[in-house]
């Protein structure tokens, strides 16, 4: 990421309950998913687009509101929603995977309901059935601070949703045939901006935002794409357009676009000559750990932190539990598999959260398939891939990645502190090289090639979790799992009963419903 323009504040968030709350507002949508035509490369293509928009329609909330969605399935598939990044305090039922929820299924509606508690920051929703993703129905979910509590920077004159990343002129459909083949599905056609691409010269271009001059505006950048991890920078300029390019890293056959900023009553069209992108290989990987290490929390300023008193001292909790996970490349009767720690997940047809609430968990999974450190050896087990994780804990989870190509992990209903990433392997001693002070919170974590990266977090938020490669290829087709976090007193204090209007499927179907928690 980087920038030469003193004009523009660029704001990076790597891209949140079954009632509303008391005096908390409550926001109403209702959505309507449908196909359509879009072409982001240029290339026509049916696309799945929400109320008739792709990217879809933003939520636009404060700490605390409560969230209500409608969504209305006119799809030909079963669909659902997540919320990348939003914790789902107490409230797993909401959270949108094939673990914790039944889908939509064709002309059906299911009403989201979830609050954004305690959370600030950019975020996205995007369809986690099948291969949707890859056609659409993605979109940015805002979450302001309330006026009491102060970000530490001026308010910018307007803020704009960058929604960028990796995008195939193969539809969901074909894309998913490929995968349930055994075989990959490639690289990816070109890098979409909000929906469009463009090349450098391209006067027909249009304006991905206009500014004015001396003003301060805020984008808001999420990466929304299947595969690719994606660099962002800004061109400089003297009072004329400019563009915003964005481009792959690590990829052996790399991608780049382009998108025109333009100036109100500016001195001419954006030049040709752009920034470079950061180097690759060893010296990439050297640039971006030294990246990640200069993004420190400030405690000085004043605004919102983890707790209300200030800085959290996550340095000062001794660890209860230590998760090493390896991602692998595999094969299952002749089909690519991937895995983690020797076992690659499948969804079962009852959500792996309705099998624990109803107690019937025995019937669809096993618990805790995967252990805490890789195995050595090739075995991969086929499998749903739930791991206990002991409520309240303090954990640390290390990722390695022995492969070539860069990773992308995401943990639902929780932040971590992302207290380091080195290159090699992991051991205990390399402990003395964590940031035990200011490490950023934040819900996902890159690992680089042949490298290690470690985070910490306290199991607090009770429910079903998934944690996954954020690479849609590797996710579907087994690198991810769910961690169960459970607490015993069945209490309303920990987690929220199955709602009244949850959707039932699978075993559970038929089953009386378990007593509510008190």
């Amino acid at each position: 990421m980087g920038s030469s323009s003193q004009m523009i504040f660029v704001a990076l968030f790597l891209c949140l309950s079954t009632s509303a709350i008391a005096g908390d507002p409550t926001l109403e949508h209702e959505w309507k998913v449908t196909y359509g035509t879009i072409a982001p490369l240029g290339v026509p293509q049916q696309g799945i687009l929400i109320n008739g928009q792709f990217p879809g329609p933003p939520i636009n909330c404060t700490s605390n509101n409560n969230i209500v969605v409608n969504v209305f399935n006119q799809l030909d598939e079963p669909f659902l929603l997540t919320w990348a990044g939003i914790q789902q305090r107490k409230n797993s039922w909401q959270d949108g995977t094939l673990g914790t929820m039944c889908p939509i299924l064709p002309g059906k509606n299911y009403t989201y309901r979830f609050q954004v508690k305690d959370q600030i920051g950019t975020y996205f929703y995007f369809p986690t059935t099948a291969l949707h993703r890859a056609s659409g129905g993605i979109g940015m979910l805002k979450v302001h601070s309330r006026p009491l509590i102060p970000v530490p920077f001026d308010n910018p004159a307007e803020e704009y949703p960058v929604l960028l990343g990796d995008w195939f002129n193969k539809g969901h459909k074909s894309l998913k045939t490929i995968l349930d083949s055994g075989r990959s599905i490639g690289r990816p056609d070109g890098i979409q901006i909000n929906g469009q691409s463009s090349k450098v010269g391209d006067a027909n271009a249009k304006p991905l935002f206009t500014f004015e001059a001396g003003k301060t505006y805020r984008f808001r950048v999420c990466n929304v794409g299947l595969r690719l991890s994606v660099n962002f920078r800004v061109q400089g300029h003297t009072m004329k357009d400019y563009y915003f390019v964005a481009s792959s890293r690590f990829a052996q056959h790399p991608l780049s676009t382009v998108a025109v900023i333009r100036y109100a009553n500016g001195n001419g069209a954006a030049s040709p000559d752009l920034p470079p992108p950061p180097a690759e290989n060893t010296k990439g990987i050297a640039w971006s750990i030294s990246q990640f290490r200069s993004f420190r929390w400030n405690l000085t300023s004043n605004a919102a932190r983890p707790n209300p008193q200030g800085s959290y001292k996550y340095g000062k909790i001794n660890i209860t539990r230590t998760i090493k996970i390896a991602n692998s490349r595999s094969s299952s009767n002749g089909k690519l598999r991937f895995g983690i720690n020797g076992v690659s997940h499948v969804d079962a047809e009852t959500p792996v959260k309705l099998a624990e609430y109803y107690g019937v968990a025995d019937k669809v999974f096993t618990y805790n398939l995967m252990k805490d450190e890789p195995e050595e050896g090739n075995k991969l087990e086929v499998s749903a891939n739930v791991v206990n994780g002991t409520y309240r804990n303090f954990v640390e989870i290390i990722f390695e990645n022995h492969e070539k190509a860069i990773q992308s992990w995401h943990l639902d209903g929780y932040s971590f502190f992302a207290v380091a990433i080195e290159p090699g392997r992991w051991s205990p001693e390399k402990r003395k090289n964590y940031n035990l002070l200011d490490a950023l919170s934040r819900n996902t974590i890159q690992v680089y090639p042949n490298s290690w990266a470690a985070v910490m977090t306290t199991l607090d938020n009770a429910g079903m979790w998934n944690l996954r490669s954020e690479m849609r290829e590797r996710s579907y087709l087994g690198q991810q799992l769910y961690l169960s976090v459970v607490s015993e007193a069945r209490s309303l204090r920990d987690e929220y009963s199955l709602p009244e209007t949850q959707e039932l499927c699978g075993i559970v179907k038929s089953l009386p419903k378990p007593a509510p928690y008190t």
